[in-house]
């Protein structure tokens, strides 16, 4: 059977990430690790056939992957589809506040609610069913070919469950690291998994230290 070899991508590192801040919807920008990750990202992928490049259309998605179009010539596309999971009055806060100022939403967060939706926001089965349907319309015409897709922890987690045929309440016991390399293959008939959270790029760099 025809498939697509996807390489999926979770965004360089933002400041919000630091602070376990929730980014959502809202457009935060890389912090210098991030913008670094992104280029060792690039360099990684340099080599590899890559028919087209897909991105959330936020600015920390769209920034990782411009780095990899630049590197690899792949003509690249924002996808409003693969946005993060839109957290509605949860965005801007930390966990830690959230569970202070709202702890009966945040009991339903933490044991993951498949209908539970942050005032303003998205459900997990709401996000589940965008993510399997924006997949599903990038990669069949890329079927032989292999795309890459940038966007985010929520979007990776939920591509994961996927390909694992894992429950959406099933505990994570899988990382989303920034800038990793995880890779899956699309068919008609789903998802499946090939490679997880390689950060070999990452961690053999060596990071150019600002002078002092």
């Amino acid at each position: 059977m025809q498939a697509t070899h996807i390489v999926a991508i979770r965004h360089g590192e933002t400041a919000w990430n630091v602070d376990t801040r929730i980014q959502g919807h809202l457009d935060i920008p890389l912090n210098d690790t991030g913008l670094w990750q992104a280029e060792q990202l690039a360099r990684a992928l340099a080599g590899e056939p890559i028919a087209a490049i897909y991105t959330s259309d936020l600015q920390r998605a769209h920034a990782t992957a411009q780095a990899v179009a630049r590197a690899t010539g792949a003509p690249l596309t924002a996808e409003p589809g693969l946005r993060e999971r839109s957290f509605g009055r949860f965005q801007g806060r930390t966990f830690a506040q959230i569970e202070a100022e709202l702890p009966a939403d945040a009991l339903r967060w933490r044991k993951r609610d498949p209908h539970y939706a942050p005032e303003g926001g998205e459900s997990l089965l709401t996000l589940h069913a965008r993510i399997e349907r924006t997949i599903a319309t990038l990669a069949q015409p890329h079927l032989d070919e292999q795309i890459v897709l940038v966007a985010h922890g929520g979007v990776l987690d939920a591509l994961y469950r996927l390909a694992t045929r894992q429950d959406i309440q099933a505990p994570r016991t899988w990382q989303l690291s920034n800038a990793a390399i995880n890779r899956l293959l699309w068919t008609p008939d789903g998802l499946n998994l090939i490679g997880w959270a390689d950060t070999r790029h990452l961690d053999d760099a060596v990071r150019d230290e600002p002078n002092a």
